[in-house]
């Protein structure tokens, strides 16, 4: 199994190798707002957006398509406090997702 980081204190996720390892087509940019959060890891589009947990530590919620389904990872047992702008990036990230599901 290929691994994939998950959240920036180095935590990992399993992927499916035959997955990870199939080129994808590079979606064009469909917020320009978004770009910052968007990544190419393994293969594959990978969003990243900043959060806090109930203790102020800095955490993030991941989201990714994989089998043509949304992926949506929060921070390993945690809870994911979110400012309203850091709401604004997830809803972004989940519908450039969705689109990206789509295809």
């Amino acid at each position: 199994m290929e691994f994939l980081d998950s959240i920036p204190t180095g935590r990992t996720a399993t992927v499916n190798p035959a997955r990870a390892s199939v080129p994808r087509a590079v979606p064009q940019a469909v917020d320009p707002r978004s770009a910052h959060l968007r990544r190419h890891e393994g293969g594959q589009t990978v969003w990243r957006v900043q959060c806090g947990d109930l203790i102020n530590r800095e955490r993030c919620v991941t989201v990714f398509v994989d089998d043509r389904q949304v992926v949506l990872v929060g921070p390993p047992g945690e809870t994911a406090r979110m400012t309203g702008s850091q709401l604004g990036q997830l809803r972004t990230a989940l519908n450039e997702a969705a689109k990206l599901a789509e295809r």
